[in-house]
């Protein structure tokens, strides 16, 4: 442990230690100076903070010292990562891409899913061909975090590509199912007839990004993000979006506001006669 390193090379007494030793020990690691081989992030040291107020806090309820010198010792403050969409441009262009055969249907049903629905992609892997209903225009997402299902509308593009995906491709995949592959009701199906997996799915995503030329901008869950952040640009009410994403609490949901609103200042500063140069 960092700490035990620390106490031991400036010979402290781990029982006699004060607030500044534990902030000069924290300033230390976050820096990368020794103990530490290399900077740690704030969610590292945060994590050191946690377990030295709980370690400090057996030792005062065991006796074993007088003060705790972690009672005034702050977290340190956490960069918050904002979830990273691509323009409305850039998807059409991906979703574009697949060929009318046999694969490219299903991909291409796949993409229009991923971004119509904001499905995670764990989600969409798990779906079977009962849980779509292209005509109606739903899917219903039994698999959802923590367990929560939920129905998601699907707008009139990707209920094409479904509908074509399903009449066409499909029937042709399933043909190629064995007791081995078990693709069973599976709504998308790998190149063997089985169920299409997550790490299939993404692999399928990551392809066409890079022919795109998008790769260093996508990532498993870009589509889901940019579902949600141009759903919110085009007005659509937070709560609505929070359900159609699963989240169990709005908050999850707000941080697609602060994508949405630096869009806003974006257009603004780059649309207003005085707010350039």
């Amino acid at each position: 442990m960092l700490w035990r390193a620390f106490v031991a090379d400036s010979n402290t007494d781990p029982a006699k230690v004060k607030a500044k030793d534990l902030t000069a020990f924290l300033e230390r690691v976050r820096a990368g100076h020794p103990p530490a081989s290399r900077p740690l992030s704030p969610s590292t040291v945060a994590r050191l903070v946690v377990s030295l107020r709980a370690l400090y806090r057996f030792l005062t309820r065991e006796g074993r010292v007088t003060n705790d010198p972690t009672a005034t010792l702050g977290v340190p403050k956490q960069s918050r990562s904002l979830p990273k969409a691509i323009p409305i441009e850039d998807v059409e262009r991906l979703i574009d891409l697949p060929a009318p055969d046999l694969l490219g249907r299903r991909d291409r049903a796949i993409l229009e899913t991923l971004y119509a629905t904001g499905l995670r992609i764990s989600e969409l892997a798990a779906l079977d061909v009962d849980d779509v209903d292209p005509s109606e225009g739903s899917v219903l997402v039994r698999s959802g975090k923590g367990g929560k299902g939920r129905v998601v509308p699907m707008g009139r593009q990707a209920r094409s590509a479904v509908g074509d995906y399903l009449t066409v491709s499909r029937p042709e995949l399933a043909k190629r199912q064995t007791t081995r592959s078990g693709g069973g009701g599976a709504m998308f199906l790998n190149a063997r007839g089985g169920r299409l997996s997550r790490q299939g799915c993404w692999k399928i995503l990551k392809g066409y990004a890079r022919t795109a030329g998008i790769e260093d901008r996508v990532s498993p869950h870009t589509l889901r993000h940019s579902f949600a952040t141009h759903m919110l640009d085009a007005g659509a009410d937070i709560r609505v979006v929070q359900e159609m994403l699963g989240h169990a609490s709005l908050a999850t949901t707000q941080v697609y506001t602060l994508v949405s609103d630096q869009r806003l200042r974006e257009v603004y500063l780059t649309s207003h006669p005085r707010a350039r140069g």
